[in-house]
């Protein structure tokens, strides 16, 4: 299952500048999830100039607009497959390349959106089609930089730089908060409804050109053999390695229910709940946050040092014993729900931390980026994306506390496959 490196396999050429290689994949992924949280954190805005407004139901715009955001999130195993075949086919960098101008160019196109005003039905149509392209970028660049990271990683260190896919995510979207609160903070409603909202998004595409160009200095890690081999088919890796996909949805299963639900759908979690301020439920989210990410190279190095399964089963046990009592402590307190998120950032840490370095073990190089990022986004997209949907679901049927009870379950089936899984960090990666 696991591919281990014999004396028939010409490796890669080492990593001459491994602060170069972590860079590109790292600041072109925060530039990713900027324009994508982007789009989350300024949804009000774009709701009341995109879409027209219902004279039965207020709520309506921004109904679509979060529709519109769904949409985008079930393109990402579509971007997962063919960027994914890309990588295995043309190389990681020209993914790599491919995925942060395509993120670019679809967040200017939400930025130059019109007005449903000015355009009429055009308007949600030109924003349906640039989140579609998101979502594809989105999609594409986990499979292109976990399976790049991964291979730029010296002996010993995979585990390390599998961290930093979680460090610049969450870099990306404190930014992306970062420029929202800082605009709304600073300009009027009326500029806001006119151009503020357009330039987080204008802003993203002119951060993509850096990204871009940090990227064309990066080294290619398929090693020569692979390069001179035949190009894999768009389906090999599902075809061929059935059981490694399979494997692939067991193990981030339970991770992205407990990624989705601590860093985003917590804050509105406690406010539905306990009635907690929106502000202070905020404040605790992106403190959490930075929290979160400074923790990453830590979980990163300790499973180089201890191996990846002691993490994984740290964090899925931990979040099946403790995922109701964390969230069934949740009260109208600012310190309290600071205290449950970070506790729960500390547990998921054994998870996000090292899941880019178990999920490119676990694949051969040929289909290596194919076959890691279709199963995976399509896990997300099925576990991660609906934890908002399925926390308000239970709240609304009048069974708020078997949310939690959903996330434990979850995290216990990862846990079972955790336990299954062989030991990868101390052996040399497949090239």
């Amino acid at each position: 299952m696991v591919a281990i490196m014999t004396g028939m396999h010409t490796e890669a050429p080492p990593t001459r500048r491994p602060v170069r290689q972590l860079l590109a994949a790292s600041v072109g992924n925060a530039v990713e999830w900027y324009d994508w949280y982007a789009y989350t954190f300024l949804a009000t805005y774009i709701a009341d100039q995109v879409f027209p407004e219902s004279a039965d139901n207020s709520l309506v715009p921004l109904l679509s607009t979060f529709a519109v955001f769904a949409v985008g999130f079930f393109m990402r195993p579509v971007g997962g497959l063919l960027m994914g075949a890309i990588a295995d086919r043309r190389g990681r960098r020209a993914a790599l390349t491919v995925t942060i101008l395509l993120m670019g160019g679809s967040s200017l196109l939400v930025g130059l959106t019109p007005t449903y005003a000015a355009a009429g039905v055009l308007a949600p149509v030109v924003l349906v089609v640039a989140r579609l392209l998101q979502g594809l970028s989105v999609g594409g660049e986990f499979a292109a930089s976990t399976t790049f990271l991964v291979e730029s990683a010296g002996p010993g260190r995979r585990g390390l730089f599998s961290s930093f896919q979680y460090v610049s995510t969450t870099a990306g979207q404190l930014a992306a908060s970062g420029v929202a609160t800082v605009l709304v903070a600073t300009l009027s409603e009326e500029r806001m409804n006119g151009w503020g909202w357009r330039v987080p998004f204008v802003l993203g595409a002119v951060l993509s050109l850096v990204g871009f160009w940090i990227r064309q200095g990066a080294q290619e890690t398929r090693s020569a053999e692979q390069r001179s081999a035949p190009r894999p088919g768009l389906f090999e890796a599902l075809r061929r390695h059935p059981r490694e996909s399979l494997l692939i949805g067991g193990i981030t299963a339970g991770g992205t229910i407990a990624y989705y639900t601590w860093t985003s759908y917590l804050p509105t979690y406690a406010e539905l709940n306990t009635g907690l301020d929106k502000s202070d439920a905020l404040l605790a989210g992106t403190l959490s946050l930075a929290f979160f990410g400074l923790l990453q190279p830590l979980g990163g190095m300790l499973s180089d040092r201890f191996g990846r399964r002691p993490l994984l089963l740290f964090f899925g046990v931990g979040f099946a014993l403790l995922s109701v009592p964390l969230l069934h402590s949740l009260r109208d307190s600012f310190a309290v729900l600071l205290l449950v998120q970070c506790a729960g950032m500390i547990l998921l840490t054994g998870f996000t931390s090292i899941s880019a370095a178990v999920n490119a073990e676990i694949f051969p190089p040929r289909v290596r980026a194919a076959g890691i990022g279709f199963p995976y986004s399509l896990t997300v997209a099925l576990f991660g994306g609906t934890a908002p949907y399925m926390g308000t679901l239970f709240k609304d049927l009048g069974h708020a506390g078997l949310f939690p009870w959903y996330v434990a379950v979850l995290c216990l089936l990862s846990s079972v496959v955790y336990l299954r899984l062989p030991e990868t960090a101390h052996k040399e990666l497949e090239r």
